[in-house]
């Protein structure tokens, strides 16, 4: 049954990679569309805006599938000394720590969210949309960011996964 945990978060990190890069193009075309609507002398309210937005999801779902491919810059100066029972001690300990803090990141990003949702904030740009929709790919990046930390801890401690 672990297995098959296993490979379905593995899966659906990738999935939100997918999502993520989808938000980068979206980002792409968004500066394309502001560029040409000054050399043809039209105005697309909002863009800045929506390319802000873009990037913030495109950043925070890319944090899970990042993580799982090794991605994010780990420090390993001190753990390429150290023997072999004591590497994995601590090895635990920083994928705890790091556990902790990604969880607290995304309980106040949802807390963020819901506050949100709660007061009805609207963006102080041009389209004046509910921030709760933008914030929503946050959270939910920083969330499937946690699962993923504490995902790999578990495989850390079962010995299913070397890092």
């Amino acid at each position: 049954m672990f297995c098959k945990i296993d490979k379905f978060l593995k899966n659906f990190y990738k999935f939100t990679g997918y999502i993520a890069a989808f938000f980068l193009i979206l980002v792409a075309l968004f500066i394309l569309t502001g560029i040409a609507s000054r050399i043809f002398g039209f105005y697309v309210r909002g863009l800045a805006e929506y390319s802000g937005y873009s990037m913030a999801a495109s950043s925070f779902l890319a944090l899970a599938y990042t993580f799982g491919e090794k991605g994010h810059i780990r420090i390993t100066l001190f753990l390429e000394k150290t023997k072999n029972k004591f590497r994995k001690i601590l090895e635990i300990w920083c994928f705890t720590i790091a556990t902790f803090f990604s969880g607290l990141l995304s309980y106040y990003f949802i807390k963020m969210l819901i506050i949100s949702i709660k007061f009805g904030e609207r963006s102080e740009g041009a389209d004046e949309i509910y921030i709760w929709i933008p914030q929503l790919t946050v959270a939910f990046g920083s969330t499937i960011f946690f699962i993923c930390v504490f995902h790999n801890l578990i495989l850390l401690i079962t010995k299913k996964r070397k890092f």
